[in-house]
């Protein structure tokens, strides 16, 4: 059997699950709805689940009418069928500086959780109000992954990155002012942080972020299964 079908405007990838763990995720974003809805027709028929993301309201409204069971989330603009055959062990925690940055926070949350994880938020923390943040330092401490999501000047996930012993997956987002630059100016500060164990992904790629969350705790979950079956 071929590991992928070819639909003449795409190849829909079946053997992407065997390869890296989940099956391919679809970015709605330019696509037909025509398009989105028969690569999903193909992904629902042989794995049972899909996720589009990036997915116009009303390009998800005349998608629901073909895939009633599917759920949409118009904040993280997220159009899910199916859920999770495996949960892993840990907890994701998911920061957002402001309200604004919710459009990312939550693209990150529901794929994180879609993918198996147990998912926490805490939003409206930024660093202008610092007292915000840490009312939540138990919480902040207890998580197994961090995804911390910031505009403005990106200095969210520094902060978090210095009270924490576990991996921060920094997320700058395209919120901010004219020398923001869309988003520019967090990533750079992100990448130039002096926080230890922090990585950042690109400009408002919380779906990204989720998915390298997803792998740490696949990864933790799989070694403590497969030290359980040694002893």
């Amino acid at each position: 059997m071929e590991n992928f079908e070819d639909l003449g405007f795409s190849k829909v990838d079946y053997d992407r699950e065997q390869r890296q763990g989940f099956p391919e995720v679809v970015y709605g974003e330019g696509k037909a709805v025509e398009h989105i809805e028969a690569i999903m027709g193909k992904l629902i028929e042989r794995h049972g689940k899909v996720m589009v993301t990036r997915v116009a309201k009303e390009k998800a409204e005349m998608l629901l009418k073909r895939f009633p069971e599917a759920v949409y989330d118009s904040t993280s603009r997220i159009l899910l069928y199916g859920k999770p055959v495996l949960n892993f062990g840990g907890g994701v925690l998911v920061l957002a500086a402001g309200t604004s940055d919710l459009f990312v926070a939550e693209e990150a949350a529901i794929t994180a959780e879609w993918m198996g994880c147990s998912v926490k938020r805490i939003y409206d923390v930024g660093v202008a109000g610092i007292d915000r943040l840490l009312a939540y330092r138990d919480e902040i401490t207890k998580a197994s992954v961090l995804i911390v999501v910031a505009g403005m000047e990106g200095a969210l996930p520094s902060v978090v990155g210095g009270l924490v012993q576990r991996p921060v997956i920094a997320v700058p987002t395209s919120v901010g002012y004219g020398v923001h630059l869309e988003g520019i100016t967090p990533l750079l500060a992100m990448m130039s942080s002096c926080a230890s164990g922090m990585s950042v992904v690109n400009i408002d790629n919380g779906f990204g972020a989720a998915y390298q969350a997803a792998m740490i705790l696949k990864l933790a979950t799989e070694g403590v299964h497969h030290e359980t079956s040694v002893s």
